[in-house]
């Protein structure tokens, strides 16, 4: 159908009306449906007597992401849409997520960290990071320790020596892997916090508050109930942005041990690892010696 010169002027130009329809085509109606459906509408407002709470200058990058926390929910309401303590893991929804709504990060869906196996799971990326960049020099660095390391064990040499010279070697790695993460914006760490499932709950609510207030970090998990996994301590993440800003890590844990979540049942410190070891799968006991945390709070909170 030819369109008249008054329909034209009322639509915009060819160009305008190829990108609304290029709008209209990727608009994801269930998504929008999950984060805003139950907005109040002005005239469910009036009938009500009930003030629209503005949440457009809020960010949510786990918008229509079934286990995490929506913008139009209390807290009180998603812990008891998802308790963790009963709520299963799934293939599809392996963390419940909190994220502080009022930090801009990338959507879920448009991270690299969505692409990488064992990284679907971390903190929303910064606008600029280039993990794809980080994983490939990072990987490369790991590969050169490990040539060495292996060199070190054949060399004949007395075992103090080969013991040290693969020490350094690991080091010498984790740090040029962490200046790279650094260089390239994937930057994210996290508090580990270990609870035991009967005050999942309990705790739980406590970082979802302390993080929609933007009293924490940038966004927190818990692990939901595993049928697999038998053991009765639950894992929390709570992330913070930048892993090298050791005065705003301190401060998360601070924050922390003001909420009386530095103490766990064994009386260990809670430990924190960077996202780029993660991502490259640098865990306890691996080939290169590296620590799988950077920090702990018997340390960072130790009084001066």
């Amino acid at each position: 159908m030819t369109m008249s010169s008054d329909d034209s002027d009322f639509y915009g130009d060819d160009e305008i009306m190829a990108d609304l329809k290029a709008r209209v085509k990727e608009f994801d109606v269930k998504s929008w449906w999950e984060e805003y459906g139950i907005i109040d509408t002005p005239l469910k407002t009036q009938a009500q007597k009930k003030e629209v709470k503005d949440i457009s200058h809020l960010h949510n990058p786990y918008a229509g992401v079934k286990y995490a926390w929506r913008l139009t929910e209390t807290i009180e309401d998603f812990v008891k849409r998802l308790p963790p303590a009963t709520t299963n893991k799934t293939p599809e929804n392996r963390w419940i997520w909190i994220y502080n709504p009022y930090i801009s990060r990338k959507k879920k869906e448009e991270a690299d960290n969505q692409k990488i196996r064992g990284g679907e799971d971390e903190a929303p990326e910064e606008e600029g990071a280039n993990l794809p960049k980080v994983v490939e020099g990072g990987m490369a660095r790991l590969h050169f320790a490990s040539e060495f390391i292996d060199m070190c064990k054949k060399s004949g040499n007395k075992p103090y020596f080969i013991a040290r010279e693969c020490r350094v070697a690991g080091k010498d790695a984790a740090k040029d892997i962490l200046e790279l993460a650094k260089a390239h914006n994937v930057r994210c760490g996290k508090w580990m916090l270990f609870c035991n499932t009967f005050e999942v709950n309990e705790v739980w609510e406590t970082i979802a508050k302390a993080t929609s207030n933007n009293e924490l970090g940038i966004a927190a998990k818990v692990a939901p109930l595993s049928t697999e996994d038998k053991r009765t301590e639950r894992l929390i993440c709570v992330y913070t942005a930048d892993f090298s800003d050791t005065k705003d890590v301190r401060r998360v844990a601070e924050k922390l041990k003001q909420l009386g979540l530095t103490q766990n049942n064994t009386g260990r410190p809670l430990y924190y690892k960077p996202d780029v070891y993660t991502y490259l799968g640098i865990a306890h006991g691996n080939p290169w010696d590296i620590r799988a945390s950077i920090y702990d709070t018997k340390s960072m909170l130790k009084k001066a």
